[in-house]
């Protein structure tokens, strides 16, 4: 049976075609610094100075107030501390500790002064204005009592934390609104008797609420509103002057920027975030003198060397890490999470993917090489790099042996054998003694992660280690003599080095590493005791006592390398260890006394319990709530006609989260992205070098949220205006490519490696595909890729795992697209059942709307109109309950969940609509 018809076009629908103005949501576009109220802002308001817009102390969940800290570092070699970790850790300061107002005087008493305006209202004839009704003042008092008692360290502005430490808790917003109210306008002296009401107010107004008022009530209580707000009223605070016209009086429309743009969706500080974020125009960095003093450490080397590496990860092993430990990115300049440095006598190379590439060009200096790896007669990685260097014969390799990984090490020398080289590692972190203003290691408190989000007490889960460690054979050679095993021979503990193994092991979380709630750590487990090596000044009455009661022994972190010199574990025995853990720490066993095993904490972490994956249906279903809300804002606001960039699309999704349950801060760097932006799979936009969002180009968001029971990960990739038929047809195959692997069913005993030709057969078809992964693994408020399963490893899936599932495709230099939702691994029913209950498949956690703009419907089979029917339905179903109070979500939501596939052919003489 054919599809409905379409419907007729409006008698008058043209799109997007018109002489309205365009506006701008904001003016962080402009030059950093500069004033969003200038002459040029408005027609007349030259009276608008930078000095009148200000910001009022309100709640930021971390505090604002520096930590000091002593280095002393260590030159122990026999002890084998190093420079880099020997820092002091000392007890958080009593000066950072916040102090109560005294509540004697007026200034004692911080005020929160807020919009309260509103996007998306209706339009009056009579223009634009706003203010506040008697009710929202009751409500205003009632705010500023209670902020009243909070600290004025607390209350000071912050840019949103990678990762909100709980130290502080996060206080939500009460407000619900996303929208802009309008009021009826004014002429002659009524306007002008109304201004003082129109202060700058905080209100309760629920979402997409109109707060209207007829004309003839707004005379009747414009002086008494004078009276209301006169003492309210702040000097920062802009009065809103009309500019005539003929004779006639035009209220002057508010723009959307500072506090009246959506500002109940800005949480806490949140306007102190937009308008002063943590960063600043990113400029090439002249590495000359930085490389200048590397090269003199590598020539004072008892024997010098050649070539010094610097990777991207720290002593963990860890994908993000802390700023004290962004080597990489100091010596080179490249802020990308992936890449490795290598420096010559001559030369400077930096090797990264795909995905950095246009910004690393951007971001390196004359003194650097980009080898783009991966790319067509391009090496795959740095290692392919490094060996197949034409100077490397009879070279000395320098490098951190704690920053290299056993496996990769032992690769490595393999490789450079041949050609009479060799990696060496110094005492010390050349890069630490180049690097004069290293930041402090964090002195974040650890804290515990309760039962009801773990679903396992700790005691259980180093049982489970210990009875691991036990089944394992002894590691007795295959040339020896004797198959009998000796003491020496069998396996009696575990050094865990992974942090996000260590903090799920133990229960408990930190907030050392950007956007993950992590702790800088080592974890020694054996048949007998248990030793974690942490530092004291993380460690609060609570977290000590219940590491006594869980019979885990607490020392400083460094001490991790005198207890493995001098084996204080006394017992004779090996110690295994991963792969993935430094190759110092390897170095310091010997190979005599550890064993290198696939470590066992990490498949543990992956097969989530019912506990865990109940937790992450929850997050899912917020942060899916939280993303309708923002697509319905950022839907809004372009077709009302505003400029938004990248950077405010991302900020304003962020502050959605905020308001959520359980939000601890973001998983990832928002990737929002529109244009050849979104062509770069991991580009990220910064305020002050930011793209506006175009209506000719896909916008991509990929964006997750870090919640107490759940991380999050989510890729929506919508079109503000009429897609062409080649940006369709991608998309179409893109969709498609997503929906062949979350309908997948296969037997047990297969791997994702194995189902990720699924996602690409559509792509392939077309002479299309893409160069990432199509999915990962991902934590319980841990990481966001987290193995070892994954559509690229050969790790079979097993009920509990969680994947990702997100092909995409990006069309170099103009757009980029891509599908992603997170997925449960399920046991399936099926009709044949051949072989028993053996049968695979995949639940889906994520609950966002897939727009249906881009599909080309005649490119889709039966079954996949009827999948993406379904999900959007589904979506709908589960989603409208947490939506009620939001009109324009509502509308959202409704018109996507309903709306037909694909676009509506051209009406008579050539017009072209929309089906929504």
């Amino acid at each position: 049976m054919a599809p409905a018809p379409p419907p007729p076009p409006p008698p008058i629908c043209l799109p997007f075609i018109g002489n309205k103005p365009r506006r701008r949501l904001s003016f962080s576009s402009a030059q950093p610094g500069g004033s969003p109220y200038t002459s040029s802002s408005y027609s007349g308001s030259s009276s608008f100075t930078a000095s009148q817009l200000s910001r009022h102390q309100s709640y930021s969940s971390q505090g604002t107030t520096p930590v000091k800290r002593d280095v002393a570092p260590s030159r122990d070699i026999d002890a084998l501390t190093f420079y880099s970790d020997s820092e002091k850790y000392d007890d958080i300061p009593t000066d950072t500790l916040p102090t109560l107002p005294s509540g004697k005087g007026k200034k004692d008493k911080p005020k929160l002064v807020r919009s309260n305006t509103m996007t998306g209202s209706k339009k009056s004839k009579w223009g634009y204005g706003w203010g506040i009704g008697k009710k929202n003042k009751e409500k205003e008092a009632e705010a500023e009592r209670e902020m009243a008692e909070k600290s004025p360290s607390i209350l000071s502005g912050t840019n949103l934390p990678m990762y909100e430490s709980p130290r502080i808790a996060p206080v939500r917003s009460n407000t619900k609104t996303t929208q802009f109210s309008k009021m009826t306008g004014m002429t002659g002296t009524t306007a002008h008797t109304a201004h003082p009401a129109q202060t700058l107010a905080r209100s309760n107004t629920r979402d997409t609420q109109n707060t209207m008022q007829s004309h003839s009530s707004k005379n009747s209580r414009s002086t008494q509103n004078t009276q209301d707000t006169q003492n309210s009223r702040r000097p920062s605070q802009r009065s809103h002057h009309s500019s005539r016209s003929n004779g006639t009086i035009k209220p002057m429309r508010p723009r959307l920027d500072g506090p009246t743009d959506s500002s109940s969706t800005l949480v806490g500080s949140a306007m102190e975030r937009k308008l002063h974020p943590e960063e600043s125009i990113t400029e090439r960095i002249d590495t000359s003198d930085r490389l200048n003093e590397l090269r003199n450490l590598m020539e004072k080397e008892k024997e010098p060397l050649q070539m010094y590496i610097v990777p991207s990860e720290d002593a963990h092993g860890s994908e993000y890490v802390s700023a004290s430990d962004q080597r990489r990115k100091f010596i080179s300049g490249f802020t990308g999470s992936a890449g490795q440095a290598i420096v010559t006598m001559d030369a400077a190379y930096l090797i990264t993917d795909s995905r950095y590439w246009i910004q690393a060009q951007n971001q390196l200096d004359s003194h650097w090489t980009l080898v783009k790896a991966g790319g067509p007669g391009n090496p795959k990685d740095w290692i392919e790099w490094l060996v197949d260097y034409p100077r490397i014969s009879n070279s000395r390799i320098g490098i951190d042996g704690r920053m290299i990984s056993h496996e990769k090490a032992v690769l490595v020398n393999s490789k450079l054998a041949s050609r009479g080289s060799k990696l060496v590692y110094p005492i010390q972190n050349l890069i630490d003694l180049v690097w004069k203003d290293k930041p402090p290691k964090s002195r974040e408190p650890v804290f515990l992660h309760p039962i009801e989000f773990t679903g396992e007490d700790a005691t259980s889960k180093i049982r489970r280690v210990r009875d691991w460690i036990k089944s394992q054979p002894p590691d007795i050679s295959q040339y020896s003599r004797s198959q009998e095993a000796k003491p020496s021979q069998i396996n009696i503990a575990t050094l865990i080095t992974s942090l996000d193994a260590i903090a799920w092991l133990l229960n408990m979380r930190g907030s050392d590493i950007p956007y993950n709630p992590l702790f800088h750590a080592y974890l020694f487990v054996g048949l007998d005791n248990v030793v974690l090596f942490l530092e004291k000044s993380k460690v609060s009455d609570e977290v000590a006592a219940y590491l006594q009661n869980i019979g885990v022994e607490r020392r400083d972190y460094v001490d991790v390398w005198s207890f493995l010199r001098k084996r204080e574990w006394k017992s004779e025995g090996k110690i295994i260890i991963s792969p993935q853990t430094s190759y110092t720490v390897f170095l310091v066993l010997t190979h005599m006394r550890c064993t290198v095993l696939p470590s066992y904490v990490e498949h543990m972490m992956a097969l989530k319990n019912e506990v865990e994956l109940e937790g992450l249906r929850r997050a899912y279903l917020r942060d899916g709530v939280c993303y309708v809300r923002f697509l319905a804002w950022l839907d809004d606001k372009v077709n009302q006609g505003y400029d938004i960039t990248e950077w405010e699309a991302a900020h304003r999704l962020t502050e959605f989260r905020r308001k959520a349950k359980h939000f601890m801060g973001l998983a990832y760097e928002n990737i929002s992205a529109s244009g050849p932006n979104a062509a770069l799979p991991h580009y990220s936009p910064k305020k002050y070098e930011t793209e506006m969002i175009s209506r000719n180009a896909p916008y991509l968001n990929d964006s997750g949220g870090q919640y107490l029971d759940g991380t999050c990960d989510t890729t929506r990739t919508v079109h503000f205006g009429r897609p062409d038929p080649e940006q369709c047809e991608a998309y179409t195959r893109v969709l498609q490519g997503h929906i062949a692997i979350d309908s997948a069913v296969f037997p047990e005993g297969t791997s994702g490696h194995q189902l990720d030709v699924l996602a690409r057969r559509a792509l392939w078809k077309d002479g299309l595909n893409y160069l990432h992964g199509t999915g990962h693994g991902f934590g319980s408020f841990l990481t966001v890729h987290e193995g070892p399963q994954g559509f690229s490893s050969n790790v079979p899936l097993v009920p509990g795992h969680v994947v990702t599932n997100e092909p995409g495709f990006y069309n170099v230099g103009k757009w980029g697209m891509r599908i992603e939702s997170a997925l449960i691994v399920r046991r399936f029913k099926t009709r044949g059942n051949f072989n028993g209950d053996i049968w695979l498949g995949f639940e889906r956690l994520t609950c966002v709307p897939i727009q249906t703009r881009m599909v080309k419907e005649s490119m889709l089979t039966k079954e996949e109109k009827q999948w993406l029917k379904d999900h959007n339905s589904r979506c709908y179903d589960i989603l409208m309950p947490y939506l009620k109070d939001d009109k324009r979500a509502m509308n959202w939501l409704r018109r996507e969940s309903q709306r037909q596939i694909g676009l509506a052919n051209p009406a008579p003489g050539g017009l072209t609509v929309d089906w929504g």
